[in-house]
Formats: structure tokens, sequence, C-alpha cells
């Protein structure tokens, strides 16, 4: 079904992984790189993985929107944002989380930079120039100015940029923000001018076009995400609503990572918050999100849950309770996710089998099988609870959410609650010339 492979590797850390958007501004009151460290411990024991940093650079003042501006108005790409703690503090931050095992990747905005930035002064032949030759950006965008990628030195500079967040703070990869307003050659240039020897870096493109993954291992699925909210709110039917994702699937190299999310920053502020958007199915699309094939990313405060938008340009920070409800909810998820090999994102060696049938139009239901490795998935699409009949799967089973074994064909039927959903993985019986070699070692 699906094209042919990309051929550079994937980072070998990366194929189970999942990643956590930082909102380093709205996390905490003081809304400091010191403040959300505080929070490391609790993130490692429900499984994070990967750390995505919003911009941590300083925003320019020259347009700025609201009170505090954009992260995404960069007045110096290679500075510390003072709103967030020195660069020391973030040296320390990284080293922590490095510390803890986790993996630090840094947003990067290579379309544009804010409106003041030195090299507006200094280097005007950077930037592209209206009629009037003016300085702006023809997306609109007010507080900020885009850069000109007919001009090589343009891309000098960047690979620069880059090169200052590897050596300086020792990132271990970059979240690259509308990836596609920038050429694809400038992308294939760069990393190929920043491969380490030492770690292999991981590059997330905010974009979902195919040719994109010549170079970054993995890109957004914005067309799912915006199929799902209109699926809830009756706009289409499941069979619809499948199309998008099979869609998705021929059209992208078989080994490519896809990132699946409920929300991220731009989704809260602008588009509501995961509750707004897909309401009772909130917990459904996060189950699919962690067990289909590709990468989970999860938000600031979805763990709790945060029911609030926070603004994009003003301080409002996620009000913690000490309660995370969903804690547990996300463990068991991302704890599967990265210890069974039938999860594994972009392998061409896991197969994706699907159980439901072709014309319901009730439960999507999937096993996904590495060799004796496999978790089955039951997902109700509906609001109504309802019995479904499993067809096609042989073994015994743990529900990873609690509850008795399965053993399926013996058990034929299961009961889903409205929007609910079962995650089994199959139980693996050592023979017992594996359990005598075992207790010798």
């Amino acid at each position: 079904m699906a094209s042919k492979k990309i051929k550079q590797p994937h980072p070998k850390w990366s194929y189970s992984t999942n990643i956590y958007e930082v909102n380093t501004r709205q996390y905490t009151p003081e809304g400091t790189f010191k403040a959300f460290a505080k929070h490391l411990p609790r993130l490692k024991d429900m499984g994070i993985q990967v750390l995505w940093f919003m911009p941590v650079t300083p925003i320019s003042e020259k347009g700025r929107l609201g009170t505090l501006g954009s992260y995404y108005a960069a007045k110096d790409y290679r500075a510390i944002n003072p709103e967030f703690g020195t660069a020391a503090d973030f040296k320390e931050l990284v080293d922590e989380a490095h510390e803890m095992n986790f993996k630090v990747i840094i947003d990067i905005v290579a379309d544009h930079t804010g409106n003041d930035h030195q090299w507006i002064t200094d280097h005007p032949e950077y930037y592209v120039h209206d009629d009037n030759k003016d300085i702006n950006h023809p997306h609109g965008w007010a507080d900020v100015s885009e850069l000109d990628y007919s001009n090589h030195d343009v891309w000098k500079e960047m690979v620069e940029v880059l090169r200052f967040w590897i050596n300086e703070y020792d990132v271990d990869g970059f979240r690259c923000d509308m990836a596609h307003l920038v050429p694809l050659d400038f992308w294939i240039y760069a990393k190929k001018k920043t491969s380490q020897e030492k770690k292999s870096l991981f590059w997330l493109a905010e974009c979902e076009e195919p040719d994109f993954h010549t170079v970054f291992d993995a890109t957004y699925t914005w067309r799912w995400m915006h199929a799902t909210q209109e699926f809830y709110h009756k706009k289409m039917n499941l069979q619809s609503l499948l199309t998008v994702l099979y869609k998705s699937v021929t059209e992208f190299p078989c080994n490519a990572f896809r990132v699946y999310f409920t929300s991220n920053h731009d989704e809260n502020s602008w588009n509501g918050t995961e509750y707004e958007k897909y309401g009772d199915s909130v917990q459904l699309l996060d189950v699919f999100s962690c067990t289909w094939n590709g990468i989970p990313m999860i938000y600031s405060g979805q763990e709790l849950p945060n029911k609030k938008r926070l603004p994009f340009f003003d301080k409002d920070y996620i009000d913690w309770t000490g309660k995370f409800e969903l804690h547990t909810f996300y463990k068991t998820l991302l704890t599967l996710k990265s210890t069974s090999k039938a999860l594994r994102a972009g392998d061409p060696a896991v197969l994706t089998q699907i159980i439901s049938h072709p014309e319901d139009h009730s439960v999507f239901a999937y096993l996904r099988k590495y060799k004796s490795s496999q978790v089955l998935v039951i997902l109700n699409f509906t609001d109504q609870g309802l019995n479904f009949l499993v067809k096609n799967v042989y073994g015994i089973f743990r529900n990873v959410f609690g509850g008795d074994d399965v053993n399926f064909p013996d058990q034929k039927e299961v009961w889903l609650k409205p929007w609910g959903y079962l995650v089994f993985e199959k139980i693996t019986m050592l023979s017992k010339s594996a359990d005598a070699k075992k207790v010798l070692e």
C-alpha cells in the first residue's frame, strides 16, 4: 500500500519514541526554565521521551502582537529569551534532561525573523522585498519579515544558527516551523552540513509534504487532525474518516514517521482545546495516536487535563492542581509504545492488519504485529455502547488498562463503552527449554 522507502536512517532511539511540547511561558506562573525543570521527574514517570521546546529566542518588539509577542518572531537566533531565564539556565535544563535520558529538540523558525532582527539593518538583502521595496511577510503576518532563500548567503547563515544550538546546547534535533515555506533544497543542504558523527539528530517538520521525508524524520498529520474534528461534529462518517487515514498511508513513504496529536500550541490558542474540538472522543483519539503507525505528541497540560485556551501573545499559565487525572492513562500508553516492537513507527517489518469490517459504521479495530509481539486496538467511534465481534485474532491477550486476560477466539465478543477503547497486548508464552535456560542464567 505504502510508497517506497526513504533512504536516510532515523535515529535508533526514535522508532518507539513520543514527543511532549513544552510551552515555557504558560507552563508555570514563573514561566521560566528553572520552574519547568521541577516537572521533569513527573514527565519522566509518565513515559515522556522527547521534550520539544517552543522557540527560546528573544522576541522582537517592532510590530509585537499582544503584551509579550509571538515566540515565532525571533529578534536574535543565537540568544535566550530573558523572559525564560539565562543561557546558563537553559544549558542546565538541557543537561538535567539528558541526565534523565530525555531527548531535547528546539523550534527553528527558518522562514522569517522578527521585524527588528539585526539582519534587517545589516543585511536587508537577506529578505524578500515587495513591489514597494519594503520588507514584510506575504502571509500578512505583521510581526515578522520573510527571509529570501534565493540568496544562498541566507542558507549559510541559517546553517550556522543550527550549528550554534548543536554545539552550545547539545540539542538532539529540531522542530522546524512551517518547514514547507522554505525550499526543500535548503533543508537537504542544512542536514548535510549539520550531520553529527557522535549522534544522529532528529528532524521534525511542521508540514504534510511527502517529499520532505527526504530530509525529515517526521511530519505532521494535519489532515487527519482536521478530519477527526469534522467526524466528531458529524460532518463525515467513519468510512470517510478512514479514507483520509488510508490516503496518508499510501502517499507517504512506508518508513516515514507521522506525528499524531489532538492538541498543540496553535490548536489550543486559535481553534480550541481538544475538549472543544473532540468532546467525549478525546481519549479514544489519544489511544489511536499512541498505537497507530506513528509518533504520538502531547501538548503541555493535556495530562491534567487542561481545559482552557492559552493566549498566544499574553501570559495565562496552566492551572496545575496537583491532580494529574490522565497521568496513568498516558503512562500506560507510552510505556506500551516504548516496549512493544509491534508499535514501532516507520518499521516496514511491522504489519498493521485491519480487524474491523470495511463497511463497519461504528468500530475501527486493528492488530499490529512484529514477529511474536502483537497489540490489538479496538475503538468505538460512536456515542453508544456496543458489542464487537473479534475475528482473525488468536492467542491470550492482556488488557493494558486492567481487567481479565482474554483468549481469542474462545471469547469472540468484547464490550465497548460509548467512545470506548480497548488495547490488548498478546502474552508470549516461553517454551519449556526457554524457561529452563532462563533459570540457569
